[in-house]
């Protein structure tokens, strides 16, 4: 997993930066070359050929020289590759830093631009369709956990408190909505954990949307809500093919 890589004063490291609107870069996490080669060749077999029709074979028949070896002394499988990947393309275009830049956008109109940014990030939510049947291993469900409580929840959290302090969010739960919005986007609609069709997930979503507003954290628009039912028909064509 990722931020395991990260020393603790690396992770503070990160956290100031992402805090102060810097960008750490997931090379200083993976700062081998080989990684990065790793990476990068894995990236361009999934998005061709699909998760489950690459190889380990053929990542090591494009990577020019290595061996089986090498990528193992890096990542223990393929799951592990696409885990660390997945978290590489959130770090190259984290979109919480994203809106932080952007002066003009208040907490709560940050807080829905991270997520229509989100979904416009093509090849990071093609990497999530296919990794949707791997969640059904414990060890990946747990790490993505784990990156929900240490890194996510904390960057929602700061928008939230932002929408406090202008008065586009009216809340006295800033923190238990920080920490419940990842559970519920990132585990409940999940198909692989929670089976479900697409008119069952668009039920779920605006029982989510529905929550939220009741919490007076209107983040979900019309917009939001639209790209959301596209989104359960295309991760639902995509998780029934593997």
């Amino acid at each position: 997993m990722y931020l395991d890589k990260l020393t603790q004063k690396e992770y503070n490291t990160y956290q100031t930066n992402e805090m102060e609107g810097g960008r750490y870069m997931a090379r200083n996490k993976y700062p081998e070359i080989t990684v990065e080669r790793i990476l990068e060749v894995s990236q361009r077999l999934f998005m061709e050929k699909g998760y489950d029709n690459t190889t380990i074979q053929d990542i090591v028949n494009e990577l020019g020289g290595l061996t089986k070896g090498a990528i193992y002394h890096h990542f223990k499988s393929k799951e592990e590759i696409i885990d660390a990947l997945g978290e590489k393309l959130f770090f190259d275009n984290n979109p919480f830093i994203t809106v932080q830049n952007q002066k003009n956008l208040n907490g709560l109109e940050k807080m829905r631009e991270v997520i229509k940014l989100n979904h416009a990030d093509n090849d990071r939510a093609e990497l999530g369709k296919q990794s949707i049947p791997l969640l059904k291993n414990p060890r990946l469900l747990a790490e993505l956990a784990d990156t929900n409580r240490k890194l996510i929840a904390p960057l929602w959290l700061q928008l939230i408190q932002e929408g406090i302090e202008d008065g586009s969010i009216q809340t006295e739960y800033a923190k238990e909505l920080s920490e419940l919005l990842p559970l519920l986007t990132n585990f409940w609609l999940i198909p692989s954990v929670y089976p479900a069709t697409p008119e069952e997930l668009l039920s779920k979503f605006a029982f989510i949307k529905y929550l939220l507003d009741s919490m007076n954290l209107p983040i979900i628009d019309d917009e939001i809500f639209g790209m959301a039912q596209n989104c359960f028909y295309s991760v639902l064509v995509t998780y029934f093919k593997s």
